[in-house]
């Protein structure tokens, strides 16, 4: 059965499942010859660090499901990927891209990667990251693990796809997937969604569960959808919600969670709504990406929104000046990852080599095995959080309580009340910098901190391109606002239909 994958969205699959033209089986078979075609081979992307050697039974069996009994929903024989830093109780194993997490697996499913399947979809695979989800050195290189290697960007192969969802967007961009997880603690989904050319929602902390993702923070983690559309990343992110008693952030989304947020996907939602922008911090780190964002505003205006511009936040120095979200990210990483290692058990494939336990054990593993761990960079992070203290030490507390204040009171909220705003855009970063191993990253800029400490969510959209590599803009808004946020940036992706795929060009002339 032969069927041509090249940007089709949920529906569209869905639809040609429906009418007989296509079987799970087949949408399966058809991803991974172009897996093995485009990321095993040819451009060579490396955004796939594992395959799932179950995809295949598990498509029939959803086949013989659908025959018997309809389908289960929309995502129902969809395959999908994950992010290598959530848990699969299945053959695959979830390492965070580091050598040292082989020896161990985790005894059940990520609630997100337990819902996907409940929905019927096909967990395809996982995806390469920056190891550690970046945050094990300073001077780290996004879309590198010691385990995947180097994710390379889809459209200018020299390029970084940044991080550290690197593969999660790599892989949606060249149509390996219909739709992928990654994570966020700050600008993990929506720097490497914008930069390679696909929409990623972050979003609000507790509206989806972080149990069994291993983690960096939990005042500041999240996981969300990656896909080619708005709309097929809304509907990812419908079977994802809920209260889970694994995570008790979800707690907090109780009666503000929904299950189907299609219904927001209106071609004419920009019409009446305010729209504020953010100029100091946000904007003026590159000239091109500016000029993409002013035809972007230009297109919501025409669209019936209304501009008001500048709204600054007002607390933008102090978030980009300070040092109180690192230093809770240090501290929380320390306590959080020792507990998710706790949990874990043998991998008997790995009889010889020793179980984590704790951050120290992996810090003493990577300088046993420094060649292959840390060849390009080292460890200071991780050896940072280590020699932090418990999360009753004041210093943490008192971190804590300023990111909170100025991202959320004195920050998004004072905006948003101020001039009685839906939403906030910004420039969601800088194009692709070259990949670079002595160096490292090359960020310009970004928008992803105050949502990021507040733990608010993000939507970034692709806007434009500059020369070949695209642009994306994010809307962001103050906690579980996602159904506004989807409303406007699905009618900004409606008028402007700014995506198209990769070329996987070698070269930049």
């Amino acid at each position: 059965m032969s069927y041509d994958l090249e940007e089709k969205t949920i529906a569209e699959l869905q639809a040609a499942m429906q009418a007989g033209h296509l079987t799970a089986q087949a949408l399966v078979q058809g991803y991974l010859a172009r897996i093995e075609a485009i990321d095993q081979a040819g451009p060579h992307l490396r955004s796939i660090i594992e395959l799932n050697p179950e995809a295949l039974a598990i498509a029939k069996a959803l086949d013989a499901e659908q025959a018997d009994a309809g389908p289960r929903g929309p995502l129902h024989g969809i395959p999908i990927l994950l992010k290598d830093n959530i848990d699969t109780d299945d053959r695959m194993l979830t390492t965070a891209g580091s050598l040292a997490m082989m020896s161990s697996r985790p005894t059940q499913d990520a609630t997100v990667a337990l819902k996907l399947r409940e929905a019927g979809a096909v967990i395809l695979g996982k995806t390469n990251l920056s190891e550690w989800a970046n945050f094990r050195s300073t001077n780290s290189t996004s879309g590198w693990s010691a385990r995947g290697g180097q994710t390379l960007n889809p459209y200018l192969l020299t390029r970084n796809p940044c991080g550290s969802s690197s593969g999660s967007a790599v892989a949606i961009s060249a149509n390996l997937a219909a739709a992928s997880l990654g994570t966020e603690t700050d600008g993990s989904i929506v720097c490497p969604a914008s930069i390679n050319g696909v929409v990623g929602i972050k979003p609000t902390v507790g509206l989806t569960s972080r149990a069994g993702v291993i983690p960096i923070a939990h005042s500041q983690d999240t996981v969300g959808p990656m896909a080619r559309t708005v709309a097929d990343a809304a509907l990812v992110l419908g079977a994802l919600t809920g209260v889970d008693a694994r995570d008790p952030a979800t707690a907090a989304s109780e009666g503000k969670f929904l299950n189907d947020y299609t219904p927001f996907l209106n071609p004419d939602g920009l019409r009446g709504a305010r729209i504020g922008v953010p100029r100091e911090v946000y904007f003026g780190y590159n000239a091109e990406v500016d000029r993409v964002i002013e035809a972007a505003i230009e297109t919501m205006r025409a669209a019936g929104a209304e501009i008001i511009d500048p709204a600054d936040i007002p607390t933008a120095q102090e978030i980009r000046d300070g040092n109180t979200e690192l230093e809770v990210l240090l501290y929380e990483f320390k306590a959080d990852l020792n507990q998710y290692l706790a949990g874990r058990v043998a991998n008997l494939d790995y009889p010889d080599q020793p179980i984590p336990r704790t951050l120290a054990d992996l810090i003493v593993f990577n300088e046993a095995n420094a060649d292959t761990e840390m060849p390009h960079f080292q460890q200071e992070i991780f050896e940072a959080a280590q020699a932090k203290g418990p999360l009753t030490e004041t210093a943490y507390l008192e971190a804590l309580e300023l990111n909170h204040r100025f991202s959320r009171q004195e920050g998004i909220d004072a905006v948003m009340a101020e001039y009685k705003l839906d939403a906030l855009i910004a420039p969601t970063g800088p194009p692709a910098w070259p990949i670079n191993q002595n160096r490292g990253d090359g960020y310009e800029g970004s928008s992803s901190s105050p949502a990021a400490m507040a733990g608010y969510p993000l939507i970034t959209v692709p806007a434009g391109f500059v020369v070949s590599l695209p642009v994306g803009i994010t809307f962001m808004g103050q906690a579980f606002s996602e159904a506004t946020l989807i409303k406007l940036a699905y009618a900004f992706e409606q008028a402007t239909k700014a995506r198209h795929p990769p070329e996987y060009r070698a070269t930049s002339d």
